[in-house]
């Protein structure tokens, strides 16, 4: 469903990066004002003024620990759901191991970071609660080749289901017991730092619920109340799409029906799919209803190929809020697979939305579409020919070139909606 530019809007972002040291051990941070679950990866919610999740990642690094991590790929994206709060759209970075210079320059913000220690594989899946528990243990559980892995709720999902369990056995949750150095004050334990942020930063990132409670160490009291801090977040918008081929490799495009926007009515062709309702499904289940409304197939979305954030205006000044960029949204293109004849001569178009189907070459497509979802296509397809995960855009473009991501297709500037 294109219609309504609110659909799938009330998503929380935030970025998390995994630190390893030369003995396979992940630094973990103490959180001083979170009583329930002390412990977490570092990292935080994203900003308006964000570019992107990998943007959010060194941000927050620099405000925590005082320097500017060097990322490398994407570990994870994780759709995370809640009953008490907004969903959140969670990523994982791995970083480069930090040198013995970066560790003793690490200097925490005392009102974020009350500590900092290496953990194992093991002692951390015991140390963080039980959601981020997983996100982490998935991600160091699977082989590298077969990131970025996709979650949801922390389990895996899609492709990441070749490499492990649907839902293996959890860790037993025992906190700040499996990492004594960070109840006791570890050697860089405390630190000082004089940063001002808002104390619940690492919170949103691990995915879990600030809460009064006893965790064997003192704590600060949460700069303010649960409900009162996920109200006041800025919130992301989530679309799902579904790239469709035929025995020739066309792609299957449909058009929108015209409306009155800011550049009058415009013809507007994309890749099947629409907003994802954030409160009742995750991107994947989107993609599914999507698919049986637009085109009424009955199809289970493949592998996830692409993973396309596109900033809001506060980021991007070129982004027009008219057409839906007044925040972030993030584009997921999941693999509709190959299409016969008979299931083309089976659709049935939602008509309220749609005018019209084609099965378009690469130079059609890339006349049809904006610049950034040709470059978008471009980059699924070329992930669908490749091991591994869903290669991680910015605009249609890759987010890190040359750091787990093939090159994304030319960006043509087309002025059209680009999402």
């Amino acid at each position: 469903m294109e219609a309504s530019g609110m659909t799938g809007r009330g998503i929380l972002a935030a970025a998390g990066v995994l630190f390893p040291d030369g003995q396979g051990r992940v630094l973990v941070v103490r959180l001083p004002y979170d009583r329930k679950h002390p412990v977490a990866i570092p990292g935080g919610g994203w900003e308006p003024a964000d570019l992107s999740p990998r943007e959010t990642a060194e941000r927050e690094i620099a405000e925590e620990l005082g320097f500017t991590p060097r990322l490398g790929s994407l570990a994870c994206v994780d759709w995370a759901m809640s009953r008490t709060r907004p969903p959140i759209v969670a990523y994982l970075y791995w970083a480069e191991p930090l040198t013995v210079e970066q560790v003793a320059a690490i200097r925490p913000d005392a009102a974020e970071v009350g500590g900092w220690v290496w953990l194992t594989a093991e002692e951390a899946g015991h140390a963080l609660p039980p959601r981020l528990s997983r996100r982490v243990t998935a991600c160091l559980r699977a082989p590298r080749t077969a990131g970025p892995l996709e979650l949801e709720d922390s389990r895996p999902a899609g492709h990441t289901l070749r490499s492990l369990p649907a839902d293996g056995p959890a860790p037993e949750y025992t906190g700040l017991a499996a990492a004594p150095g960070l109840a006791a004050g570890s050697e860089s334990g405390t630190g000082t730092g004089t940063g001002t942020g808002t104390g619940t930063g690492s919170e949103l990132a691990s995915g879990s619920d600030l809460a009064p409670g006893s965790a064997g160490v003192a704590a600060a009291e949460p700069p303010m109340d649960r409900d009162t801090y996920y109200a006041t977040r800025p919130r992301i918008r989530a679309k799902a799409r579904a790239l469709f081929t035929d025995g020739d490799g066309r792609v299957l495009l449909v058009r929108l029906r015209p409306w009155d926007g800011p550049r009058g009515r415009v013809p507007y062709w994309t890749l099947p799919g629409g907003g994802v309702e954030a409160d009742r499904e995750t991107p994947r289940m989107a993609a599914r209803r999507e698919i049986r409304e637009e085109l009424g197939w009955e199809v289970e979305p493949g592998p996830l190929l692409a993973l396309d954030w596109q900033p809001g205006v506060a980021a991007d000044p070129g982004a027009d809020p008219a057409t839906g960029r007044d925040t972030a949204v993030l584009v997921y293109v999941y693999d509709g697979g190959p299409v016969t004849a008979e299931q083309l001569s089976s659709i049935t178009l939602q008509e309220q939305e749609l005018v019209e189907w084609r099965l378009c070459g690469s130079d059609e497509a890339r006349a049809l579409l904006s610049g950034p979802s040709w470059s978008r296509v471009a980059a699924a397809l070329a992930a669908r020919a490749r091991s591994g995960g869903p290669v991680e855009l910015v605009r249609g473009r890759a987010a890190a070139p040359g750091v787990g991501n093939p090159p994304a297709g030319e960006h043509w500037g087309h002025a059209e909606r680009d999402h």
